[in-house]
């Protein structure tokens, strides 16, 4: 039964379009050049990012900021191991998760580290991805105290996913 219901959906739309004399084609062109417009706008930001990211992780520039605040994450009880992921999550989900991937079978998915490092990927968010694409998509060029609330926001969880897992 489930698998009959997106079939059944679309036919309604379209009967429904029918019903209201909507020209269907013209409306899924429409849709599909603002679609267009609106990638054309956060393709930008997003080459942007995910070129910072990539500069960050191959030029150890990750690793190293990641060492120097080890002493702060430690003050915060975010365990030394999670650090590099910490810094990199705002960035990139994707390098986050390979990131996180890697600390899970350094330690073990069980251990400590591993299961922070679960809880981390799961309770903050890509924060600068984010804004890059939603601010983007609606030309939002200040974020004004957007970042910085994000950010703490993501903080909050990393230090409470470390307070939780021990």
């Amino acid at each position: 039964m489930l698998s009959l219901f997106v079939p059944v959906l679309i036919f309604a739309i379209l009967a429904y379009a029918m019903y209201k004399k909507v020209n269907i084609f013209s409306a899924m062109t429409d849709g599909a050049m603002d679609g267009l417009k609106t990638t054309v706008k956060i393709l930008p930001p997003l080459v942007v990012l995910l070129s910072v990211v990539g500069f960050l992780r191959a030029s150890g520039a990750a690793d190293i900021i990641s060492r120097t605040l080890t002493p702060i994450f430690t003050f915060l009880g975010i365990p030394p191991e999670v650090s590099s992921l910490v810094l990199i999550r705002p960035l990139s989900g994707s390098a986050a998760l390979a990131v996180g991937s890697d600390i899970i079978k350094q330690y073990g998915a069980d251990s400590v580290i591993g299961r922070t490092a679960a809880v981390m990927l799961g309770s903050t968010e890509t924060t600068f991805y984010t804004i890059a694409v939603y601010f983007g998509a609606v030309g939002i060029k200040k974020t004004r105290f957007a970042i910085p609330a994000a950010l703490c926001a993501d903080l909050t969880g990393f230090i409470v996913a470390s307070l939780t897992v021990r």
